[in-house]
């Protein structure tokens, strides 16, 4: 009668004691790209003391796993290549094939719902998706999770599906790609003639705040209640029994709102409002938090050897107090990413938010939070080395907050890529690839009106798309903006003015919720929205003021 458990008690101990088998994180998988022309990392795990053999396109690397069973070695530079081959790593007995990998330019993809919108949803779907035939462009979409602290890995809970695998740009395959994605490494891929790869670590809804350290985010001040609600909600979750504690309130809650309809129904009235919803009786470490997605999305593939990356964020810091720790926590996006890819000039896009709704008054507009974050945007690529940003607006034709045009987006972001990180010049020209619209430099009053001069470069060709002219604004001594008109100078310089304003000292353009504006220059390549001012702005729905520092 004993035997069958003792039979079982060896199992089990033969269980534990089984040597580990060697495995590489799940961003390693059939179809990946791996970076060109840099050492590239392969890390992974196996028993402690193991060797451990990585071979790929005719090189073999040895190392021992530690004593935490980790592993980790560097192929050396690899040329960019078309060709699929295996990726083989053993260790003992077990060894893993990684089938049908090349190599070529891998970037990033991040930031929340216009970048993780995709092809399947844009605009140029219906004749993009059948006409993609880019088996060289390949992507992985990371899995949605937040976590308390940093993970090594993120799990895949099905391989065929469309989250923690390696796709094709195919029209079997390529719909659930991020469409800014896809048309950045289209670009990119018919340019320089490589493999692109891209990991999308997008998650609509989230905050700058979401992608940055817990260590970088506590010192900021106006991260404090970010951070203390969190922490609050963490408690009431723990404190209430977790999952099982969440189950047995949703049971009672769910109970209770059942015999109020009945009793509703009895005397022949409306069902209460406000059924019990699942999602508000789940743990909130596994939702939007400070950090969590830094730590869930991010840090699992932080070891993995890229190019740079590209971040489109914003509009969920664009609601009532969401602004306020913005103008610390974008910055320290691009900081702790390139900490976390121990890259400190890694190259990184930053995607200017477009705008949505609708224009109620002057004063909305001038104070609307969109104006602040994208102020913020634009302060934080001119004080910030080896990185790029990207005017969207213009592609805005319906309000939405989710505009269907990202064909222009991955394009000039490609324009910002090829210039700035490949240094590829026109053909038979020694001159940069033109990637930036008309840059505000200065403006002056002369005879009552603003001549506003660009930047260097970027103002080559000013003009006004079809002679219109929209999107510009003065104020006098009362900062109080009305709409101006205004003509391209000669030198390429811009003339504003406005009758209603005899004696401006402000001028601002493309500033708005929705903003509209059509001064481009020769390559059509939109203006960045601007202001001569540093007025302070004080937002609607919200507290307090925001000022340039």
């Amino acid at each position: 009668m004993r035997l069958p458990h003792l039979f079982s008690l060896l199992l089990l101990t033969g269980t534990l004691t089984a040597p580990a088998e060697v495995r590489l994180p799940n961003v390693f998988g059939d179809h990946m790209v791996l970076q060109r022309d840099k050492e590239v990392v392969v890390w992974g795990w196996a028993e402690t003391g193991e060797k451990v053999i990585v071979k790929f396109a005719g090189q073999s690397h040895a190392t021992t796993a530690g004593q935490d069973g980790k592993w980790r070695v560097e192929l050396d530079q690899l040329a960019a290549s078309f060709e699929g081959r295996e990726l083989q790593v053993s260790a003992g007995e077990k060894t893993v094939t990684i089938s049908d990998v090349v190599v070529g330019e891998v970037w990033v993809c991040g930031g929340q719902s216009n970048m993780e919108w995709t092809l399947r949803g844009s605009r140029d779907a219906d004749i993009e998706i059948d006409s993609a035939d880019f088996p060289g462009i390949r992507f992985l979409r990371l899995p949605k999770v937040a976590h308390l602290v940093p993970q090594d890995d993120f799990p895949v809970a099905n391989p065929k599906g469309g989250e923690g695998s390696w796709r094709r740009a195919i029209p079997e395959e390529v719909e659930s790609c991020t469409a800014v994605g896809y048309y950045f490494a289209k670009r990119l891929h018919r340019r320089l003639r490589v493999p692109v790869g891209l990991l999308d670590t997008s998650w609509g809804g989230t905050m700058a705040q979401h992608w940055v350290s817990k260590e970088t985010l506590r010192p900021i001040g106006t991260m404090e209640p970010y951070l203390a609600q969190f922490e609050s909600a963490l408690k009431v979750w723990k404190d209430g029994g977790g999952e099982a504690g969440a189950k047995k309130r949703l049971a009672e809650d769910n109970a209770a709102w059942e015999k109020k309809r009945e009793e509703a129904k009895a005397k022949g009235e409306k069902e209460p409002r406000g059924r019990p919803n699942h999602n508000n009786y789940t743990d909130p470490a596994t939702k939007g938090q400070p950090g969590g997605m830094y730590n869930g999305v991010l840090m699992p593939i932080a070891s993995y050897t890229v190019r740079g990356a590209v971040f489109y964020q914003g509009e969920n810091n664009s609601f009532t107090v969401g602004w306020k720790p913005f103008p610390e926590t974008f910055p320290a996006v691009i900081a702790d990413w390139r900490k976390a890819f121990d890259n400190p000039t890694m190259p990184m896009a930053l995607i200017q938010i477009a705008g949505w709704s609708t224009r109620r008054s002057m004063t909305y507009d001038m104070n609307h939070h969109t104006n602040i974050v994208r102020e913020v945007q634009h302060l934080t690529w001119e004080r910030t080395p080896h990185t790029g940003l990207i005017a969207t607006y213009d592609t805005n034709s319906n309000g939405s907050i989710h505009p269907g045009r990202k064909l222009p987006v991955g394009e000039r972001t490609a324009r910002w890529a090829l210039a700035e990180v490949y240094d590829v010049k026109p053909r038979g020209s020694r001159d940069a690839l033109e990637w930036r619209g008309p840059v505000f430099e200065s403006a002056k009053v002369v005879e009552k009106k603003f001549i506003i001069t660009f930047k260097g470069g970027s103002n080559r060709g000013l003009r006004l798309d079809q002679d219109v002219e929209v999107g510009f604004y003065l104020a006098g001594e009362d900062r109080e903006f009305h709409h101006a008109r205004a003509r391209v100078l000669k030198d390429n310089q811009l003339e504003v003015w406005s009758e209603e304003v005899p004696q401006p000292v402000a001028v601002r353009y493309a500033w708005s919720n929705l903003p509209m504006g059509g001064l481009m220059n020769g390559r059509e390549l939109p203006a960045y929205p601007f202001r001569s001012d540093k007025w302070p702005l004080v937002p609607h729905q919200s507290t307090g003021e925001y000022q340039v520092k």
